[in-house]
Parts: structure tokens; C-alpha cells; sequence
């Protein structure tokens, strides 16, 4: 998701593009119990679908996290661009011949020009590919991990972990908006400000949406109470992102996450927990930021720090 080119509003604030192909994989291809039917629907069917998501970038890491929680790793397979590209779209850069093993393509734009010849928009991860056509299926981001759970449940592992609550999902539904208008979108916010008010009022509501949830996390373990659900994927992958590039990069310098110890010790939790700290690539990180932003970072050069290490010292989260 990452890779699009940013708009911005008036007095220069940033405004993210929200337009994605609004395809669903569900059951049997019926219509979901959830949610609104904007597009085609797709057909749940192990082994028929690819996941393409970029390690580097925040809104795919998301989707390779919950695939992993859910135990879906045989039954959608997972193709992983490399974290630089150029202007054409993510890469197959990582991969032998310099192309995806199982779709054959150099270039995700292939896959999304074969289903919408010179698609006009932003060629965006996490997307998902109908493997024997070639096509892009989705890259509605929100939409792929909510439907991994709710549409993909006959192939989950015995202990898959209750992503979404029945008793929460209110709530979570609310926490969720928040952290992704003020924390997930708000790095970016700050980061391609086009002047200085805009930076300023963008790095106010980013810190005040982080002090909320150093609060919220004094008193429970994860951000809807003693177990993981999807909320606290989509906040993990920003504050995995946090120290490495969002606080010099982006200008989100008030302090680092290392600094506030309630998200501190949560991110390390989650880190630690299997399905999370394990799909983090730090390299891949740092050279999509710092390489690909060049009118952020022209020289191209990338950060050796912060100290990885860090990520694997004791939380002390067990006792909340």
C-alpha cells in the first residue's frame, strides 16, 4: 500500500487514496454475513489463491500475520516482493530469475493489468491473486484479514485465536478506527505533510492517539483485554515500524516507542508471540522507507539502527 503516490488537501495535509478493488473470497462465494458486497465474489478454495504481500509494508505485513495466526499457510500460499521498486510496482526482486515462483510475473502490476488492462490506480499490497488466471482478485486491505477469519474458518488450525470477539466487536470496531486514522495513517500524515501547519497539527493528533493507548494498555495485556484479536495486529505493525523509520524519518520525534513503557513492553509482547516478531523483516523496513521516499531521503542512505536486539528483551506484560 505503501508504494502509491500521496495526495495532499488543501494547506498541504495528506489524504490517503481509499479506492481499492472491492472483490471478496467467501464461502462458497455466497454473499457474506458480513460487511458490504461492493464487487465480485470469489469462491473460498484452498490452494487457489496467492497472497503478494510486501514484508516492508505495514498494511501487507498485516495480512502475512493473520494468515500465520489462522494456520492458513497450506491453504493460501504467500508471495513476498521485495522492499524497493520502482515506478511501475512492487517487485519480484527476492525471488531466482528475479520472478514470482508461482505466478511467473517480474512486476505485480502484471497481475493487476491481465484483470484491468493499464490499471489507472496505485498497484498496492497486500493484494490477492487468482493463481490459475493470473488476475488480481482484491487489494481492499481492510477486507482481506476480516475475510481470512470470518470466510476462511473451515481452514483454520484447531487453535486458531479469536481474532474478532462477538462480545467485543462493538467496541473493537471504534478502537480500530481510531488507531487507524490517528496511528496508522497518522505517521503518514506527519511524514508528507506539505508545510509546517499541517506537520504540526498531524504530529499533535498522532501523539495524542499514542498517549490514549499508553493509557488504555496500564491495566490489560492487549488492547481489548487478556487476548490478541485483530486490533492489536493493526497497531502492532506501526509500532514495529516505529523507531526504524517513523520517528526520524517521518518527523515523529516527540519520543521513541522505546520511551513509553506500556507500548513499549506490549510491542515486545506481540513481537515475541509467535505469527508477529517472525514475519518482521528490519532490512527490508528501512531500505523501502528510506530508499523509495526520495523526496524525503535523496540520498538514499539507511539507518543502522535502532538496535534489533532490543525487540527480544523481557516485557514484563504477563503481569497485567
Amino acid at each position: 500500500m505503501s508504494d502509491q503516490t500521496p495526495s495532499y488537501v488543501e494547506k498541504g495535509g495528506f489524504e490517503r487514496d481509499m479506492t481499492y478493488v472491492p472483490d471478496r473470497i467467501t464461502r462458497g462465494g455466497a454473499r457474506p454475513e458480513h460487511g458490504p458486497v461492493n464487487g465480485e465474489l470469489w469462491p473460498v478454495e484452498p490452494g487457489r489463491y496467492r497472497l503478494v504481500a510486501a514484508r516492508a509494508c505495514p498494511w501487507a505485513n498485516r495480512a502475512i500475520i493473520v494468515r500465520e495466526l489462522l494456520g492458513l499457510q497450506d491453504v493460501i500460499s504467500l508471495g513476498t516482493p521485495g522492499p524497493t521498486h520502482d515506478k511501475r510496482s512492487w517487485t519480484f526482486d527476492l525471488d531466482e530469475g528475479d520472478k514470482d515462483p508461482v505466478l511467473g510475473i517480474h512486476w505485480l502490476r502484471e497481475a493487476y493489468d491481465k484483470r484491468f488492462p493499464d490499471y489507472p490506480r496505485g498497484i498496492t499490497v497486500p493484494a490477492i491473486v487468482d493463481v490459475p488466471s493470473g488476475e488480481l482478485v482484491t487489494n481492499d486491505f481492510p477486507w482481506i484479514t476480516h475475510d481470512l477469519f470470518f470466510e476462511w474458518r473451515d481452514h483454520h488450525k484447531p487453535d486458531a485465536p479469536d481474532l474478532w470477539p462477538e462480545d467485543l466487536r462493538e467496541e473493537m470496531e471504534e478502537v480500530m478506527q481510531r488507531v487507524f486514522t490517528e496511528v496508522n495513517n497518522g505517521v503518514y500524515r506527519c511524514g508528507f505533510a506539505g508545510d509546517q501547519d499541517s506537520y504540526e497539527a498531524a504530529y499533535d493528533r498522532l501523539f495524542d492517539a499514542l498517549d490514549w493507548l499508553e493509557e488504555r494498555l496500564a491495566d490489560r495485556r492487549y488492547l481489548m483485554g487478556p487476548a490478541i484479536t485483530e486490533a492489536d495486529v493493526r497497531l502492532f505493525t506501526t509500532l514495529a515500524r516505529f523507531d526504524a523509520v517513523y520517528h526520524g524519518h517521518f518527523k515523529c520525534n516527540r519520543n521513541k516507542l522505546a520511551e513509553m513503557p506500556n507500548l513499549w513492553g506490549y510491542a515486545r509482547d506481540l513481537f515475541q508471540t509467535p505469527g508477529f516478531g517472525d514475519t518482521i523483516a528490519f532490512d527490508q523496513i528501512k531500505a523501502h522507507y528510506y530508499v523509495v521516499h526520495s523526496d524525503i531521503n535523496p540520498t538514499g542512505i539507511i539507518p543502522k539502527g535502532p538496535d534489533e536486539t532490543l525487540w527480544h528483551t523481557p516485557h514484563g506484560r504477563e503481569r497485567v
